[in-house]
């Protein structure tokens, strides 16, 4: 068994470091006087008497001996360094002022003592450093074998994190490579240890070495990056973790226990998006905005970033009691000084939202506020309707007699082309807005009104990553529980953003439009989500259908392989935001579609499933259902949008 090796005390340290300076005087004496004896012990007594005086104060006032040997690093040499330089000084200061003619401490004796004292003493403490680590390492007790880890960044910051876990009393990790994407520093060598770059060649080179995990210190900013570092990983079974930020160590101390998994999250991510638009403060500054499902995903984050532009007051609306109650106390304990008000209501009720605009009297609006699991909405319509359609009916409708500035209403991928309710639902309210706001305009030109009226304006993007209806963190629950993950189809595909970029950008065309647009989001490429399901298996350290299981499940009802953000009679325009289209959409009649709507939310009112979808394919008739249900009331496709 190996047996703990005791500190040595501080005094015998102190005493040792003594014997060592005056050895190195007699030395450097010997060696100026060529080891002519008799020369040699003339005054040494005395030399030797000031050198113990000198140094043993210089000791104690810099505490040069109170470091633990075994740890001795570059702060303890540095420090014996400048202890030495100051006692030459003091030499010779008392060679001139005490000596004098005598010149015991000349010029050359003290240079020559100066590197012997600095050499010796440096050098038996590393010694002991290494004797110790050598005797760490092959001790009885640690015998176990030690798990060969690569750092990526051979920076200070890597070079920390390698002393740190190198150096952990009871770590089972060694730190063997650097891994670095500048080319420049690759086959150097940082502290002995080799720099890799960062090509599947390396990657190969360390899997062979025996390398298991590499390790995160600092974030890689470009995802295309990161991403195929990390599946080069993956593809030679290298783990992939990350170190957490220094704030979250233990008691100021790292542990081994504390490295982080890397999140999925982290490469479906996107560059982010920097937006320094001055009309945002200009549009937000000062006004009242409402904000409806602002206890979801979507509406937290919108608000969120709407209190970073100062508005006067934001009204937070949602029906969810306990989700509204946390996010309130968020955003009271973040935003201190920000004018915040919670208000419970179903967007369904009309006296409830018309009490709201009588007490708040909003400028502007933004409706997230929606039903929006596929699942749900397949086997309950009418609540889709009456939610969905009727909710941005009477926002709609109370924002105009209201005077509302602007309505920006977030839709979904799933509105175009839709395969379910919940996607058709949402068509029909993006109709509802545009065709209202179009008989607005119509009227005021004919009245030749300049009054102001509110602008509509509509959103659309796909999936967000970690919302309440994302994929990602159902994964992560099947894969706490061991398994299986479930997929609902090999070739399914989907696009994804995060919550903030996706609200940055529902900011930023909020502001641009002009009322009447459907804004598209750039969603970049789309995932296939089978390779997404696999990814997060093998960044937990496990091989799918191996270790965890993916198992297709089908497709649901109502479900698309595809999402799109367009139809196929749907043509875009770009903004002056690279990220931001609008989408050229089919122009409907205002007095057409509100009959349409009125008979739909009537249906949906008494609850008649079959006749509710009917109506929605009617107004919708691009609503192909692939709910086996509902298939038998689809209608031909018409011409147009």
């Amino acid at each position: 068994m190996a047996y703990k090796i005791r500190i040595l005390p501080r005094w015998l340290v102190f005493l040792l470091d003594l014997f060592l300076v005056c050895f190195c005087l007699f030395l450097s004496r010997s060696l100026k006087l060529n080891f002519y004896w008799p020369h040699i012990l003339v005054g040494l007594r005395s030399m030797t008497a000031v050198v113990l005086l000198v140094n043993m104060a210089l000791f104690y006032i810099f505490k040069s001996y109170a470091g633990i040997v075994r740890y001795t690093n570059i702060e303890d040499t540095s420090r014996l360094v400048m202890v030495n330089a100051i006692a030459s000084f003091f030499y010779l200061a008392v060679n001139i002022f005490v000596y004098k003619s005598q010149n015991f401490f000349t010029l050359q004796v003290v240079t020559i003592n100066f590197f012997i004292t600095s050499f010796v003493i440096i050098s038996y403490r590393l010694g002991v450093r290494y004797c110790f680590q050598f005797y760490k390492l092959y001790s009885e007790g640690d015998r176990v074998p030690k798990k060969k880890v690569a750092v990526f960044s051979a920076s200070a910051n890597g070079l920390h994190i390698k002393n740190v876990m190198n150096n952990l009393p009871n770590g089972d990790m060694q730190v063997v490579a650097f891994l670095d994407d500048f080319l420049s520093g690759s086959g150097k060598l940082l502290e002995g240890i080799p720099i890799y770059n960062t090509t599947p060649a390396s990657i190969e080179k360390l899997k062979n070495e025996g390398v298991e995990l590499l390790i995160f210190v600092n974030k890689i900013q470009e995802k295309d990056k990161l991403n195929a570092l990390v599946d080069s990983c993956l593809s030679f079974g290298i783990r992939i973790q990350q170190v957490p930020t220094m704030r979250d160590w233990l008691n100021g101390k790292l542990d081994t226990q504390q490295l982080q998994n890397i999140n999925i999250e982290d490469l479906l991510e996107r560059e982010v998006i920097k937006i320094h638009n001055e009309a945002i403060y200009t549009e937000l500054k000062g006004k009242k905005i409402l904000v409806t499902g602002a206890a979801g995903s979507i509406g937290s984050e919108l608000v969120r970033q709407l209190l970073n532009y100062r508005p006067s007051l934001v009204i937070l609306c949602d029906q969810a009691e306990t989700p509204m109650h946390e996010f309130l106390l968020e955003v009271q304990e973040k935003y201190k000084n920000s004018n915040v008000k919670a208000y419970v209501g179903d967007i369904k009720d009309r006296q409830r939202m018309e009490h709201l605009f009588e007490v708040y009297n909003p400028q502007i609006v933004f409706h997230a506020a929606a039903y929006k699991h596929v699942p749900l909405m397949e086997d309950n319509p009418s609540i889709a309707v009456l939610n969905n359609v009727l909710g941005t009916k009477n926002l709609a409708e109370l924002s105009v007699a209201n005077g509302v500035e602007k309505f920006v209403m977030i839709s979904t991928d799933k509105a175009v082309n839709p395969t379910n309710v919940m996607g058709a639902s949402k068509r029909v309210a993006e109709i509802f807005t545009q065709s209202f706001y179009n008989s607005l305009l119509t009227e005021a030109k004919n009245a030749d009104d300049a009054r102001v009226i509110t602008k509509f304006v509509t959103t659309r993007f796909g999936n967000v990553l970690g919302s309440n209806g994302s994929v990602i963190p159902r994964f992560k629950k099947q894969l706490e529980a061991g398994g299986p993950i479930t997929v609902t189809h090999p070739d399914i595909t989907r696009y994804f953003m995060t919550i903030p970029e996706a609200c940055i950008l529902v900011l930023e065309a909020g502001v641009m439009g002009q009322g009447g647009e459907i804004f598209v989001f750039d969603m970049g490429k789309p995932v296939k989500i089978a390779d997404l399901a696999k990814k997060v298996i093998r960044l937990a350290g496990k091989e799918p259908d191996v270790d965890i299981r993916v198992i297709y499940t089908g497709l649901r009802p109502g479900e698309k392989l595809y999402e799109e953000l367009l139809n196929n009679a749907e043509n875009t325009r770009p903004t002056y935001h690279e990220k931001i289209m609008i989408a050229d959409v089919r122009q409907y009649n205002f007095a057409e579609i509100v009959k349409r709507v009125d008979k739909l939310v009537s249906s949906a009112r008494q609850h008649y499933t079959l006749e509710t979808v009917h109506l929605m394919k009617e107004l919708v008739p691009e609503f192909v259902s692939n709910n086996v249900a509902y298939e038998k009331l689809n209608v031909p496709q018409q011409s147009g949008e």
